[in-house]
């Protein structure tokens, strides 16, 4: 009995440490290649256990116990020729690449990002260092944009988790407050509604009064230009409403952090530092994963040291102390090079089974070759969670010949054999195409597709609408 009590105690011990451990490794997962070197500099700087390799100047491939591994050659590389061809040997591109390497890297343009203007204003602000954290964490969870994708009560756990600092999640949303006034107006809005609104309360005026009450109280009503209703409610007249409409509410902006680079724009591409490559030789695509990771290890400071308490167990209780801040900097240092790795390997596995899903696209370049694919195709490709494939995928690059593309470019459900993708770009014709005095409701846009030969619910144009930052009819109307 004594056995079977001391064997479920390690168990648990044991699962514990892989559920912090996964957790480490989605937030790696979810940087791209820049912000995690800027991490990997700041992680150098503070833990004095971590060091570059001596051997940085090659790709140095060590297995777990830190013997060699595979060659850096036969580890750099993952070619690609008939869709029948097994898996093949995996290329992990060094930082630092020989005079012959004829790799083409992009130009990186230093202009400001949405998370970098914000940071500067948050420098400007007197926060205490807690405050200071958190508003860094919600910046950081801000999308293209502007919108913030994490709930309060998990930016407070990551905080807790990660920085080693307790957190709730009333203290997140008191700096959240904080944020919501910095430029551009409407930043850090769970949606759309709580966007406009935000925006609106930084104007003065009458009219911008009746706009506020219209999207906080009639946010419904308008979106299905109940306009009567709200004429009624407010007992003003429709004049009125339209004048506030003309000149407060359509002059808000939706997408507010869209305008810095980082943003969705196709024009912002050449200001994308890639996280892959991708390359085209005759049938034969090959890809490099684009590492400007340094080679880690231990400092060998601390690996003598460890020895010393191996082979010398301590006896004296500040001997012992000093053992327990040796091993906690060790083991720290260890995982995090772990991770390191895990991250890298896990992100080269994405990229690789996107690849053979849409090997024809990267031949072509035409978005009709494209096939439906979705996170969950690929995490069954690899045998990963859904979750993991998430991460991976979100805010990272790639360079192919057609230009750089984000890896959720090439992704899309499918309907009847048909493309998510092209399903959304002929909604987005019709849109631009209808007379904006009167604009197509969702139903209409539904008729229209499916008498283009595209067989599609009405419940499903709205979710492809909102994904497109297309407005409802309300707000796409100009009223007379």
């Amino acid at each position: 009995m004594a056995n079977k009590s001391s064997l479920t105690t390690e168990q648990r011990q044991e699962q514990r440490l892989s559920t912090i451990l996964q957790r480490e490794l989605g937030r790696m997962l979810e940087k791209n290649s820049n912000e995690m070197q800027d991490e990997v500099e700041r992680e150098l700087l503070d833990n004095p256990a971590l060091e570059r390799s001596q051997a940085d100047d090659e790709l140095n491939n060590t297995t777990e116990d830190g013997r060699r591994s595979e060659s850096s050659e036969q580890m750099q590389r993952n070619d690609y020729g008939d869709e029948d061809d097994v898996m093949p040997t995996q290329r992990y591109r060094a930082a630092n690449h020989s005079a012959d390497d004829t790799y083409y890297t992009p130009e990186v343009v230093n202009e400001t990002t949405l998370a970098e203007y914000l940071l500067e204003q948050i420098s400007e602000r007197e926060l205490t260092d807690h405050e200071k954290v958190i508003a860094t964490n919600i910046i950081g969870n801000l999308d293209n944009n502007g919108y913030l994708q994490r709930s309060t009560r998990a930016i407070a756990d990551d905080i807790t988790f990660n920085d080693n600092i307790d957190t709730d999640p009333e203290q997140v949303e008191q700096v959240l407050a904080i944020v919501r006034q910095l430029d551009p107006p409407g930043i850090a809005a769970r949606n759309l509604q709580e966007c406009l609104m935000l925006q609106l309360k930084r104007k003065s005026g009458d009219d911008a009064t009746i706009a506020l009450t219209i999207i906080e109280r009639f946010f419904s009503e308008f979106s299905h230009r109940r306009f009567d209703t709200i004429c009624s409610q407010l007992k003003i007249d429709k004049s009125t409403l339209d004048r506030v409409n003309r000149r407060e509410i359509q002059t808000l902006n939706p997408k507010p952090g869209s305008a810095y680079s980082g943003g969705p724009s196709e024009t912002q591409n050449s200001q994308i530092s890639p996280d892959f490559i991708v390359e085209v030789n005759g049938n034969t695509l090959t890809l490099a994963l684009n590492n400007n990771i340094p080679e880690l290890c231990i400092a060998e400071s601390y690996e003598r040291s460890m020895a010393d308490y191996k082979n010398n167990p301590p006896v004296t209780r500040e001997r012992k102390d000093n053992r327990q801040i040796v091993m906690k900097a060790y083991n720290r240092t260890q995982n995090y090079i772990k991770l390191l790795k895990m991250r890298q390997q896990t992100l080269f596995k994405c990229m690789d089974a996107i690849i053979k899903r849409q090997r024809e696209y990267f031949f072509t370049g035409d978005s009709a070759d494209l096939r439906p694919l979705t996170l969950q195709n690929i995490a069954d490709d690899v045998a990963m969670d859904v979750s993991v494939i998430s991460r991976a995928t979100t805010n990272k690059y790639v360079d192919t010949q057609w230009g750089i593309k984000p890896l959720k470019f090439f992704f899309s459900e499918g309907i009847d054999g048909v493309s998510t993708r092209e399903i959304k770009e002929a909604l987005k014709r019709i849109v631009d195409s209808e007379d904006k005095r009167h604009p197509y409701s969702d139903s209409t846009l539904c008729d229209l597709l499916n008498r283009n030969g595209y067989n599609i619910a009405r419940r499903t144009i709205s979710k492809y609408r909102e994904s497109q930052g297309i407005p409802k009819a309300s707000l796409r109307k100009i009223i007379h």
